[in-house]
């Protein structure tokens, strides 16, 4: 895979002022406000920042946080997973592996009936649906 490498002035060219904030600057949008929340459209999920798929619609589920949940990647290199101390806990971040943007966060046992038992927690912003052909 290659990797995307622009500036900072370049995505805030290519983004909207919120897709910025969220993939660039680590911002979250509003639970339950995002595009994707409650959507059932089979397809795949690609990074809105460069167009990398990251997720399959058949690794998402309801879990009722108020943004997209998955159990895993489309692939298990397609994301980065980073340490994230901020706001006083510890988290896991989700970055997409090609353009460093910052997706949102991934949790491990929290007792969900999936196979992984991980919910990664995706801000819609950051993501684009392929439907289905």
């Amino acid at each position: 895979m290659d990797k995307v490498v622009k500036s900072e002035a370049e995505w805030r060219i290519e983004l909207s002022p919120e897709e910025f904030h969220v993939l660039r600057e680590a911002g979250t949008e509003r639970p339950f406000t995002g595009e994707y929340v409650d959507t059932k459209t089979e397809g795949v999920y690609s990074c809105r920042a460069c167009g990398a798929e990251l997720f399959r619609s058949d690794t998402k589920f309801e879990s009722h946080c108020g943004w997209p949940s998955f159990f895993e990647p489309s692939e298990s290199d397609a994301v980065r997973l980073i340490d994230d101390r901020t706001h006083g806990m510890l988290r896991t971040e989700v970055r997409c592996a090609r353009c460093d943007s910052h997706l949102g966060h991934v949790f491990h046992g929290e007792g969900y009936a999936t196979p992984t038992d991980d919910r990664y927690c995706i801000n819609s912003v950051s993501l684009r649906l392929e439907p289905k052909a």
